[in-house]
Order: structure tokens, then C-alpha cells, then sequence
């Protein structure tokens, strides 16, 4: 039961995805493409730890977490980037 509904989040979340992404091709200024490519990662960070709960792999939890540290460190860095226009 509990797998099947992880599973249902899991493609909701892809298809999710799938729309930010067109946010992020489409988006008319810099900062929207920002947030849109920042909830993929975000989203792409949560179907890892469900499919981490669905296969009882704890060592995918450890990845999700280092793609989504690496996911905030890109964003905090593009949107500094965009503001300044220099990333010293």
C-alpha cells in the first residue's frame, strides 16, 4: 500500500518537474528560469528519498542530500551572479 502511493507521488512529481522545466525554457527573466531550475532541484531531491523509501536503500538518502546542498549552493550563486554581476 504504502509503496504503491510513494510510487503515485513519484510520477506526480515528475510530471511536476516536467512543467518547471518548461518555466525554465520559457521564463521571461532571469530570475524566474532561477527559482524554476532551483524546484527541480528541489524536486528531483525528494523523488530520490522516495525512491530510497520504495527499494529500502538508505545510502540514496545520503545523495539526495548532497544534490539538493548542491542544488542551493548553484542557486545562491546564479542569484548573486544576477545581482552583482560578478561572483566575488
Amino acid at each position: 500500500m504504502i509503496v504503491t502511493i510513494v510510487t503515485v507521488c513519484t510520477i506526480v512529481l515528475l510530471l511536476m518537474t516536467f512543467i518547471g522545466l518548461y518555466r525554465a525554457y520559457v521564463g521571461p527573466t532571469a530570475a524566474d528560469r532561477i527559482v524554476a531550475i532551483n524546484m527541480i532541484s528541489t524536486k528531483v531531491a525528494t523523488m530520490i528519498v522516495m525512491i530510497a523509501l520504495v527499494t529500502a536503500q538508505d545510502s540514496y538518502v545520503s545523495v539526495a542530500l548532497v544534490y539538493a546542498l548542491i542544488g542551493f549552493v548553484a542557486t545562491i550563486g546564479l542569484a548573486k551572479y544576477l545581482v552583482n554581476k560578478k561572483l566575488e
